[in-house]
């Protein structure tokens, strides 16, 4: 057996109900890995995660996780893949209009028969998402949801995730590589350094949404100062 890697050490963090926690960081510092400890999907060394002061012993319906590439079932269509998140539903007329509820929630309405393949990459990240606000989770668990989108689409669906959350008061977990992303939708921002991964930075922003850098000072100061965290010297 090869030697053990410690890629977390000394966390210690504390996210309350409704918070849009965003966590940035190094590529391969261990962020991505958090958030699967976090969903139950890997075991802890040391110490504990609790969520509602239960310890994690593995994923739960409860807490429900986007990954990082789109997870939906190829060989199923939009209605599908969303009615999935149902499926407990004894009521079939009540469970379809669940179904169309949530697909025209996230503007898929009129793609309901769409397989996977047949979708943009935005259209796909929001089947994704609407399967997953299906299940009507506590805790909204995403890996760089925006990962591999164009430009236009990136900040579409970022308005979108912010729109729902502000709606549905969620709370939601995500790690992205983007900055910018992170102080425009997040409720909490949390930077970590490199591996072993320790936490650099964690605040709560208070200012209101929608955010605009060009008006905020504080927020222009902030990213800043993340960039520079982050071994950037970045001026705008």
């Amino acid at each position: 057996m090869g030697d053990f890697i410690t890629v977390l050490e000394d966390v210690n963090l504390e996210f309350f109900d409704g918070e849009m926690v965003c966590v940035l960081g190094p590529s391969g510092c261990g962020k991505s890995t958090m958030l699967r400890m976090i969903a139950g999907f890997e075991p802890i060394s040391h110490g504990r995660i609790l969520i509602d002061n239960e310890p994690v012993k593995g994923p739960s319906a409860n807490n429900v996780f986007v990954f990082q590439h789109s997870g939906l079932l190829p060989w199923m269509t939009v209605w599908e893949n969303v009615q999935l998140g149902l499926r407990q539903m004894e009521d079939p007329a009540e469970q379809a209009a669940q179904i169309q509820e949530y697909i025209d929630m996230v503007e898929l309405t009129n793609f309901e028969h769409h397989f996977p393949h047949q979708l943009s990459g935005g259209m796909q990240r929001r089947a994704e998402l609407g399967r997953a606000l299906a299940v009507n989770p506590d805790m909204l668990i995403m890996d760089e949801p925006f990962t591999g989108l164009d430009f236009l689409t990136h900040m579409k669906m970022r308005e979108e995730v912010v729109n729902m959350h502000e709606f549905l008061g969620k709370t939601t977990l995500m790690v992205t590589h983007f900055i910018d992303d992170a102080l425009i939708m997040g409720t909490r921002i949390v930077v970590m350094n490199d591996t072993p991964a320790e936490v650099k930075l964690n605040i709560l922003l208070d200012s209101s949404h929608p955010r605009d850098f060009s008006r905020n000072e504080e927020l222009r100061d902030l990213r800043d100062e993340i960039y520079f965290m982050l071994g950037v010297n970045y001026a705008v």
